[in-house]
């Protein structure tokens, strides 16, 4: 069984490829939450996954709440997270044993894959190139199968990328991040026609539409799914996404030239398909 949370795509994928390579059954985070599914029995065989983004060093705050309300009920044999991240992951494996010790869980394996870069609402954030783009992904793509004969196998496999100042990083700044995250600056541009894509594509349902306009209604995590999948370009966040581009797993312009990615993973469809 494996949790997973994503919302520009890259999580989604990982979790996807594990999955297939693994014959695990896929759960979706918000789905599960909005469903108020909590209770879970583990068979006397099964192993347990999450897959998720890393934000701000750490893991996402819909993750950490989904964990905190489960009740397990058997003991697993094998407990394993894989996590995204533009750049590293800082002590987010630290963090993240601590909210699985509360519920419970002790984590035997963790993984982390370097993904294209999401996160654009401060100054100095900005998207990989194309060309950087695709090399993370290929590079994620090649170290796939080693990661599934590693869950497999059920081996102990620490593989974190945690960057300079890893302490500092993610029980030093990372609270201010918390503290900081609102959907204030949220706003469209001329040019919205009321298509309604972010508010399909938010993962917390933190958007509705009003008079064909976008509402965010305070409850953003600043996954940023809502800008990215915009079709016009025109869900903003202050001036800080000004001019900086889209990019979601998927997206066209990497497709285009890339092999690696699939038609399967082109935009489009429901929230799920597009986390």
């Amino acid at each position: 069984m494996i949790f997973y949370y994503s919302a520009c795509g890259n999580s989604r994928w990982i979790a996807r490829e594990l999955a297939a390579g693994l014959g695990e059954r896929l759960c979706y985070i918000p789905d599960l939450l909005r469903q108020g599914e909590f209770g879970y029995d583990i068979g006397p065989d099964e192993s347990i996954g999450f897959v998720f983004p890393v934000y701000a060093w750490g893991a996402p705050r819909i993750v950490e709440q989904f964990v905190q309300r489960c009740h397990w009920h058997g003991t697993a044999r094998y407990t394993w997270f894989a996590c995204t991240c533009g750049d590293d992951m800082g002590h987010t494996r630290r963090l993240f044993e601590e909210t699985l010790a509360g519920a419970g869980l002790v984590p035997d394996a963790c993984f982390c894959f370097v993904m294209p870069e999401t996160y654009l609402a401060l100054p100095g954030f900005r998207l990989d190139t194309k060309q950087g783009a695709r090399q993370k992904i290929r590079a994620a793509r090649e170290k796939l199968p080693q990661v599934i004969r590693q869950i497999g196998g059920r081996q102990s496999v620490w593989d974190e990328k945690r960057g300079v100042m890893p302490f500092v990083k993610s029980y030093v700044i990372r609270p201010v991040f918390v503290r900081m995250a609102s959907d204030r600056k949220y706003h469209v541009l001329d040019g919205c026609n009321g298509c309604g894509t972010c508010a399909r594509v938010c993962p917390v349902s933190n958007i509705v539409m009003s008079d064909g306009r976008p509402q965010w209604r305070g409850g953003c995590i600043e996954c940023m799914a809502c800008y990215h999948h915009c079709p016009r370009n025109v869900a903003q966040y202050g001036w800080y996404t000004r001019g900086k581009g889209q990019y979601f797993f998927g997206k066209r312009w990497l497709r285009e030239d890339d092999a690696d990615v699939s038609a399967q993973d082109a935009d489009g469809g429901a929230a799920e398909d597009l986390g």
